[in-house]
């Protein structure tokens, strides 16, 4: 089941806690067939009951805070990207030739928001530049979908054919994302890791003090950042010049975070990231499996020069299997799953109503790192985090499409488990059965440097935690290289 018990259990965490989260269950929020909002509520309460106990430890509490996770919040968190206004202007989400396309014996899905995939679609295609969606459309249509997703692979482009369930399940990267957990843990070395100081002040900030370096893309791996910089870690984007991202999603997801540009390839920069590396205590990366390797930024290149560390990875597909070098979306990989195929028709493919495989897998990455600081402070040593959204997706599609009931580790109005919630801070399903009409109560409006932004606020929260970000996304890669 995508409940929270699960969740919890993928970070290593005391099933004793799991009685400490509450929910607030609203009608409407992320309808779909497939148990959207079961899997949502489950990685945002397992991230925040892992917040509230590292608070709790570096704090001193007796008792870990209680956890509230509300599903208004949490819908409206998980299609952020919507919600976003830069001075009243709303970013667009997906270019023209991202999109379904017919084929001659099915259908494919194309990712080109990027203008370097969007050239490679159109070279494995052989059209030129210039080429509109009807100039495509009219390509594809006389393909074989498997055809045009092996091309434009071949090409470096982005590409999946549409697969039913069941012949993901069969295919050779569905059963090896099968066959592997949630979330990967590795034990990389005995060192003992950097001690954080004892924890006072209000909100209670659990991973104050904590450095990362980001060095994440899109919007999965800048979600898990985005959150750790929430509970008050120093979080620096690092990115290289010559790839710039998209100025929207950096919006969306640069809350709390500083970002700056080095490039790998400079002798000068390596330097500069090489002094970033000695300090810190946690690395975050979101490229394609292998592809920072040449730079050795593998995990156990990483730990060898610094000790201690916690490396958090996260993919597409995995990084194993014959997809473990491929490129990939959340939109690609719920075509390639079988979510496309469910949750459309005999005659179109559908979509999760929203990217809940970044999402969903964002806050389990953030959660996971924040157990892993918590385990630190017990035992110590450097360890590998390894996250796949195609893995999450099989998590969601282990329901079989049917939706669950509520899935807060059972927490249920008058449930011996309800009644724990109570007696301890939380509160068991407020408001069950309202519904979600509106994002308004979860939305907020702040300046900064790049206009005056509304955004939504994150759906993370635990009793004295933080309600917002400390600081608005600034322009990207315009901070100094150089920790707080």
């Amino acid at each position: 089941m995508t409940d929270i018990k699960m969740a919890w259990a993928a970070l290593g965490g005391d099933p004793a806690l799991v009685p400490r989260v509450s929910t607030v269950t609203r009608q409407g929020a992320l309808e779909a067939r497939l148990p959207v909002r079961e899997l949502a509520r489950a990685c945002v309460g397992a991230c925040a009951l892992a917040a509230a106990e590292l608070g709790a430890r570096r704090a001193g509490l007796a008792e870990v805070p209680g956890v509230r996770v509300d599903d208004g919040a949490v819908a409206t968190a998980f299609v952020s990207e919507q919600h976003l206004l830069i001075d009243g202007r709303a970013p667009v989400s997906f270019a023209p030739l991202s999109r379904f396309w017919r084929t001659a014996d099915g259908w494919v899905r194309t990712h080109a928001n990027y203008p370097h995939h969007r050239a490679r679609l159109l070279d494995a295609l052989k059209l030129p530049e210039g080429a509109s969606v009807e100039n495509v459309a009219e390509v594809l249509a006389a393909r074989s979908a498997l055809e045009v997703e092996d091309r434009v692979h071949s090409a470096g482009g982005l590409a999946v054919a549409l697969r039913t369930a069941e012949e993901w399940a069969t295919h050779a990267q569905g059963v090896a994302v099968a066959g592997r957990p949630l979330v990967e843990r590795e034990r990389l070395d005995s060192a003992r890791a950097r001690a954080l100081p004892p924890l006072d002040g209000d909100p209670l900030l659990p991973a104050a003090g904590l450095r990362v370096l980001d060095l994440t893309r899109v919007i999965a791996g800048p979600i898990a950042t985005r959150t750790l910089a929430l509970s008050g870690a120093d979080v620096l984007r690092v990115d290289a010049p010559q790839l710039p991202e998209d100025p929207d999603a950096h919006a969306d997801t640069g809350f709390g975070k500083r970002s700056t540009r080095v490039d790998l390839g400079l002798a000068a920069d390596r330097r500069i990231f090489e002094e970033l590396l000695a300090r810190a205590d946690v690395v975050v990366t979101g490229y394609r499996p292998g592809a920072l390797d040449r730079f050795g930024l593998s995990p156990e290149a990483l730990v060898d020069r610094r000790p201690g560390l916690i490396v958090a990875q996260l993919s597409a597909w995995g990084a194993y299997g014959p997809w473990g070098d491929r490129r990939g979306f959340d939109s690609l990989v719920q075509v390639a799953t079988g979510i496309a195929a469910i949750e459309g028709s005999p005659e179109q493919p559908g979509a999760l109503p929203a990217q809940a495989l970044d999402h969903g897998t964002g806050y389990l990455l953030a959660g996971a790192v924040l157990r892993a600081v918590t385990e630190q402070a017990e035992q110590g040593y450097g360890i590998a985090l390894r996250l796949a959204l195609a893995r999450t997706a099989a998590w969601l599609m282990a329901d079989g499409g049917e939706r669950g009931g509520v899935a807060a580790g059972g927490v249920t109005d008058g449930s011996e488990q309800g009644q724990a919630a109570r007696q301890r801070g939380g509160t068991a399903d407020e408001d069950r059965g309202t519904a979600y009409n509106r994002p308004d109560a979860w939305l907020v409006e702040a300046d900064s440097g790049i206009g005056r932004l509304r955004h939504a606020l994150s759906p993370v929260s635990f009793v004295g935690g933080p309600s917002n970000w400390a600081r608005p996304p600034g322009c990207w890669g315009t901070d100094p290289a150089r920790w707080a």
